[in-house]
């Protein structure tokens, strides 16, 4: 019922917002153009010369759509089976570490998986798109702003606060993780502060002493807090008056030529979203109340995460559907349940669902809206199909985790080796999360209780920022570069690290910049009839084998013993601290 309850309750704030972000045409989803180029590919003629519907490029014969599609995906297919199985070691090449063996800070500042990832690379497609999802949708101008900030913070803020200022006792800990470690660098025991009833054992923590954070996971929480300021300052000053026009049904923009289509078919009424979201509500809140002990989520709890979700969809799908890059919502959720309702770690994590989630769930269900707004979809239809897909979707998705939990052995463990696809980065991530913000609570950990409280002076840089911009923006007008500075997304660049990595960065912003910027530039009639169906191949072929891989060789446990495979990074140091006197198993230490 909470997964389930989530996801309607996101599908009900998608259909009240649809006005805003689907029928205007700069609201263009940059991700479903794959999508719409896949389905182009598969469903549209061709003629002998390579040209769809009768289009020409002169006399000049061109590969067919089709032929370029399968080609590529039978490409990625076969490759995939190398950095899948054969040679592992590719998927994270530092060859910082292989020059400098037995260098902590050398293996920390050229580890892509645990270090800053410097001159770090991957031959890995599912390791360029894992987190930020394909480099070659995503517009120029949201790459290089996710490129400004992700050097901003990774290789100014984060070497002046390791290796300059020791911001936090930074030496004490390594330099990228998203563990929780005590004053002497130890990995916290978190299970002895946990009482029978998941809730916060005050005695055990007392004497444990307080949690302390790598300073790159600290000031990650800081630039979080900045982000979700910023977005809100951000909407309002460059998309306020849109919004307030379309509220009041008087926005003069004339409606392109795909609304104008879309206006044929009947139209879903609010109302439909409305008694979903009202069933929904009550459901949720029969859940808290007649099962207060095992959710510890009050009702009043849910009322707030659903007015927080509501608050923060419009301004984050916004971003979304010019950008294609979504700022993160679980802080602000996370850290408002911890401040009313700590040591309570299942509240937060049910507050956490119903206000992020289903804030995350509602812009996928745009997203989709907008697809069917492309392909000329009857609205109710696409209704029906996103309801039952949800409730199907939900039902089999909570089926197959219970199946893998009790099938694969140690599971999302931390000694689970690095090359094992259950390692679960991000839930491990979500875990700590739990308790950082329910089970200690921010005022032991951000408040005046705890080593961080400065870092909420981000949420008033945050909050100004966008101003300054739009100030800019108003002073000089003409200069036409000043809009595409998106402090969000600045901002938010590295909000994915932990669990993303500077490997995954480094080469989603490299790709990216060559195929949305050089390709796009000089060679922009390829760019435009190949890139997506390329994005669309190089996913599908990944995803066939690893599919393939999983139910060969992956069930029985089966690999290749080499050097290629056995720590595939050979990065051991770079998560060992650097401050002299702190011992850690298999780490030198310092003196």
């Amino acid at each position: 019922m909470l997964t389930l309850g989530g996801q309607v309750l996101g599908y009900g704030w998608a259909g009240l917002l649809r006005k805003y972000v689907v029928e205007p045409a700069h609201m263009w989803w940059p991700s479903n153009l794959v999508q719409i180029s896949l389905f182009r590919v598969l469903h549209f003629e061709e003629d002998a010369d390579g040209n769809e519907n009768g289009e020409r490029n002169g006399n000049k014969r061109q590969t067919s759509r089709t032929k370029f599609f399968v080609v590529a995906l039978v490409c990625s297919f076969i490759w995939y089976l190398v950095p899948g199985f054969l040679f592992q070691a590719l998927s994270s090449i530092s060859w910082v570490c292989w020059a400098y063996p037995n260098s902590v800070t050398a293996q920390q500042l050229g580890s892509g998986l645990n270090g800053l990832g410097l001159g770090a690379f991957t031959l890995d497609w599912s390791t360029v798109a894992s987190f930020l999802f394909s480099p070659l949708i995503s517009p120029f101008f949201a790459i290089a702003n996710v490129f400004v900030g992700y050097v901003l913070v990774v290789y100014v803020v984060i070497p002046i606060s390791y290796w300059g200022l020791n911001v936090y006792n930074a030496k004490n800990f390594p330099i990228f993780s998203s563990d929780l470690f005590t004053a002497q660098g130890q990995e916290y025991n978190i299970l002895a502060i946990v009482n029978q009833k998941f809730e916060l054992d005050k005695v055990q923590y007392e004497q444990q002493g307080r949690i302390n954070l790598s300073t790159f996971f600290a000031l990650a929480y800081g630039f979080g807090f900045a982000t979700i300021a910023s977005t809100l300052t951000h909407v309002a000053l460059f998309y306020g008056r849109e919004i307030y026009d379309r509220y009041r049904a008087s926005s003069n923009a004339r409606p392109d030529i795909h609304t104008r289509l879309m206006r044929k078919y009947k139209d879903i009424p609010n109302m439909w979203f409305i008694v979903l979201l009202s069933a929904t509500l009550i459901v949720s809140l029969a859940l808290c109340i007649f099962l207060k002990k095992e959710v510890q989520m009050p009702y009043w709890g849910l009322l707030l995460a659903a007015a927080v979700s509501f608050l923060f969809t419009l301004p984050i799908s916004i971003i979304t559907a010019t950008t294609n890059q979504t700022p993160g919502l679980n802080i602000i959720t996370e850290y408002l349940m911890g401040v009313m309702y700590p040591g309570k770690p299942t509240a937060t994590v049910a507050f956490k669902t119903y206000g992020y989630m289903s804030m995350t769930q509602a812009i996928s269900f745009l997203s989709d809206f907008k697809l069917g707004h492309y392909m000329k979809i009857p609205p109710r239809s696409m209704f029906l199909v996103q309801f039952l897909g949800t409730i199907i979707a939900g039902t089999v998705n909570l089926g197959v985790a219970w199946w893998l939990l009790h099938t694969v052995e140690d599971i999302c463990h931390p000694d689970m080796a690095s090359n094992s696809p259950w390692t679960c980065p991000g839930d491990r991530v979500f875990f700590d999360a739990s308790v950082i913000w329910g089970l200690v609570g921010p005022k032991r950990i951000f408040g005046p209780h705890g080593n961080y409280s400065a870092l909420n002076w981000f949420f008033l840089g945050g909050l100004l920022g966008p101003l300054a911009i739009w100030l800019l923006h108003k002073q000089f007008p003409k200069q036409s570069w000043i809009p595409l500075i998106n402090l969000p997304v600045i901002l938010g660049a590295t909000a994915s690290m932990p669990p993303a990595t500077a490997l995954n960065y480094n080469s989603w912003i490299v790709v990216g910049t060559i195929f949305n910027f050089f390709v796009f530039r000089y060679r922009k009639k390829w760019w435009q009839r190949y890139n997506y169906i390329l994005s669309a191949a190089l996913d599908a072929g990944v995803a066939f084998m690893a599919f393939l891989l999983y139910f060969t060789v992956g069930m029985e446990n089966r690999s290749i013993s080499w050097w290629g495979n056995n720590n595939p990074e050979h990065c051991d140091l770079a998560t060992c601290p650097t401050a002299k006197g702190i011992s850690v198993d298999g780490c030198p230490t310092f003196h």
